[in-house]
């Protein structure tokens, strides 16, 4: 391809940062429409009279939704491009947020804020900030890939205090409409100056040498990775991985038949077992259980809704800092160490919460909120980073499908959860058993890429060294 003048002269700022700065307002409202259903626990039970175990229903819909969609939504940016998919998640959003303020029944919570706000944010998770940082990113890719993870940390940050604030004075309908109005807000914004690939506006990845740049695919054709991504080499049989996706996305359908085939050739390895057990423990310690349940616990203890969800926002704060410094470790050390040092801190903070809950929040509250939220997805950039390495162009939609399981495990204990509180009148169990899992989520993160393929094939030689900085 004809090179830019741009590209070759490396004009600063690159056209790499507008497009994670977009990304990152996305992901941020994404986060925060998801997270919403935690501040109207409370105020649902109290109108209509539903179970903690109804209401948690319509959370674990949402949940494993968010994260089934993820795959999918990868493979569909890949075929019809990033804008459009965004773009129109934002609309599902704002179209089951509304629809909330009309409902009577629970099966209608369940149809809008489980499927239809599920499906929309679940287009907008963590799969599209890998395909963003795949497409963008060169130089930079864990920092890029530790931000824009943040982002949902900042959405909870901003959206969570004020709902709180709107379900407790002016009502939940309020607080369901300003997260419709919000969703809309952002809807020009993508349009406007989000691009699907450096090669749309004539210029490469970040950090991509301009010589080994392709030219820019066909309509329709699939998208791989950005210049360069080939060249971090997969584990010993994973080359069928690699290729799975490219001979199907250009069919009718081939989203999804990309998407299962991806999914086909990763199954076969150990790793990829290991990557999707971790991360399920992963989603059910934090948006299944305390994403969801954090604020009605700290309400059983006679801790005011408002004050419960600032020590959530909180956590976001701690969040934004410890996601941010875990992408730049991830260029630098061994993400397996990585994920199973931070799987094996976070259960550890979680077996000795239970006895902080006060009506108040005491100093030992905090030191949890702050501890546990510097842990809270510093997880994502080194499961990214290793999705990368083993698994090549692919990656991206394979990190979708160990997202989907995140979901699946945060669905799971957001259920979970509810009935044990339902049941017992209290939450000690769940908080307990979720440190255990935590633990053993560090074991399965520290095998990943030493084993062999899941049908016994000999193991990978090649270890998984962190990404070389640049």
């Amino acid at each position: 391809m004809m090179l830019t003048q741009d590209v070759r002269r490396g004009r600063w700022p690159h056209r790499a940062w507008a497009v994670a700065a977009v990304a990152f307002v996305a992901i941020i409202g994404a986060a925060g429409f998801r997270a919403t259903p935690g501040v109207l626990i409370t105020p649902l039970e109290t109108e209509f009279g539903w179970s903690r175990g109804t209401i948690s229903l319509a959370v674990s819909v949402n949940l494993m939704l968010f994260g089934l969609t993820a795959p999918f939504a990868a493979a569909l940016m890949d075929r019809l491009g990033m804008r459009r998919v965004v773009a129109s998640a934002l609309l599902l959003v704002a179209l089951g947020s509304g629809l909330t303020v009309f409902m009577t029944s629970s099966w209608q919570l369940i149809l809008c804020w489980g499927v239809l706000v599920g499906l929309g944010t679940g287009s907008m998770a963590l799969a599209f900030v890998a395909t963003v940082t795949d497409r963008w990113f060169v130089r930079h890719r864990g920092v890029v890939t530790g931000v824009l993870t943040a982002g949902g940390a900042t959405g909870q940050l901003i959206f969570l205090p004020v709902l709180a604030w709107l379900a407790e004075g002016p009502g939940w309908r309020t607080a369901a409409v300003v997260v419709a109005v919000a969703a809309l807000a952002v809807v020009p914004v993508v349009w406007l100056l989000l691009r699907d690939r450096p090669e749309d506006v004539g210029l490469t990845a970040l950090g991509a040498e301009p010589a080994v740049v392709p030219a820019a695919p066909a309509a329709g054709s699939a998208a791989g990775g950005p210049a360069g991504s080939a060249a971090a080499g997969p584990a010993a049989g994973d080359t069928a991985v690699r290729g799975s996706g490219a001979r199907t996305a250009g069919r009718p359908g081939g989203a999804a038949v990309r998407a299962i085939s991806v999914l086909r050739s990763a199954a076969r390895t150990r790793s990829f077992w290991y990557l999707a057990g971790g991360f399920a423990i992963c989603g059910a310690s934090t948006n299944g259980l305390v994403g969801t349940h954090f604020i009605p616990a700290a309400h059983d203890h006679g801790m005011a809704e408002t004050t419960a969800a600032g020590l959530l926002a909180l956590i976001g704060v701690f969040d934004i800092a410890g996601t941010i410094f875990s992408g730049w470790l991830s260029d630098r050390v061994d993400s397996r160490v990585l994920l199973g040092a931070y799987y094996a801190l976070r259960g550890a903070s979680l077996l000795v919460l239970p006895p902080l809950f006060a009506a108040t929040a005491e100093p030992s509250m905090l030191v949890f909120i702050i501890f546990y939220g510097l842990d809270w997805v510093a997880t994502v950039p080194p499961t990214v980073a290793l999705c990368r390495k083993l698994f090549g162009k692919d990656g991206s939609v394979v990190f979708g499908w160990v997202f989907a399981s995140h979901q699946v495990g945060a669905a799971i204990a957001a259920v979970a959860a509810g009935l044990t509180r339902d049941h017992l009148g209290h939450y000690d169990a769940a908080w307990y058993g979720a440190g255990l899992l935590c633990a053993v989520a560090a074991v399965m993160s520290l095998r990943v890429g030493r084993g062999g393929s899941a049908s016994g094939a000999a193991p990978t030689a090649e270890p998984v060294p962190a990404a070389t900085a640049t």
